[in-house]
């Protein structure tokens, strides 16, 4: 299977070349009207949700750090969180992250995709994108029963080719970010938050103090989490 998605997917990668040439993107850009005739009909990348309800998106990383008390926030002020996993990261305690997701709990996480290993998806051959993205949505399928649409292009990095290996995988969108509120080192400034802002936290040791800074936000700007698919559905970018 892998093989005739590679073969499709370098059959369009050369007619994206004898288009116009796709350009990389970090976090923060959205592909909408103004992408390249020759992008259109691949999945969207999106760093903010245009929309008038007062909600803003959780979304957490990796999985690596299980810790008991950033659970134990998601799951008792039920945040629909958008968990972007590595299947490394979720197999040694599968049963912290089922518990989120509400499979086995009553939590209002959903999983999603973050490749298998991580790596800059823009440095690998299509057959390297191939196994990163389908490789990590089947096994984080086998492990929590549900098909993943959403992927988050590690670091941010994203061009045509990305996308077009993400349309293959049955990606809908790829979802970057507005503020990464993430202790790396040293508490981040936080930030004004927006209606439609994706904001992006990591599964470390400081999530728990992470979230709680996020959720404070969002509560100070009026706004409340919500599910991040639903509302790109309703914004027409899935």
């Amino acid at each position: 299977m892998w093989r005739s998605r590679v073969l499709a997917a370098a059959f369009v990668s050369l007619s994206l070349t004898l288009g116009v040439a796709g350009t990389s993107q970090g976090a923060g850009e959205l592909q909408g009207a103004g992408e390249s005739r020759a992008a259109v009909g691949l999945p969207p990348v999106v760093s903010h949700v245009p929309t008038q309800e007062k909600v803003v998106f959780i979304t957490i990383d990796d999985g690596w750090n299980h810790d008991p008390e950033a659970a134990r926030i998601l799951l008792e002020k039920r945040v629909p969180a958008s968990l972007f996993l590595l299947p490394g990261a979720t197999s040694y305690d599968t049963g912290y992250f089922t518990a989120l997701t509400g499979r086995t709990g009553q939590g209002r996480a959903t999983v999603e995709n973050h490749t298998v290993n991580h790596p800059d998806l823009t440095t690998l051959d299509a057959a390297g994108k191939d196994a990163e993205v389908c490789g990590a949505g089947e096994q984080l399928s086998a492990t929590f029963g549900r098909t993943s649409r959403l992927l988050r292009p590690p670091y941010g990095v994203v061009n045509d080719d990305v996308r077009l290996a993400a349309k293959a995988c049955g990606v809908k969108a790829l979802v970057t970010w507005t503020h990464d509120f993430t202790t790396w080192g040293q508490t981040p400034a936080t930030p004004q938050l927006k209606a439609g802002d994706i904001v992006l936290l990591h599964f470390t040791p400081t999530l728990a103090a992470d979230l709680r800074r996020a959720l404070d936000a969002a509560k100070a700007a009026g706004l409340k989490p919500a599910a991040l698919m639903p509302h790109l559905k309703s914004a027409g970018l899935v």
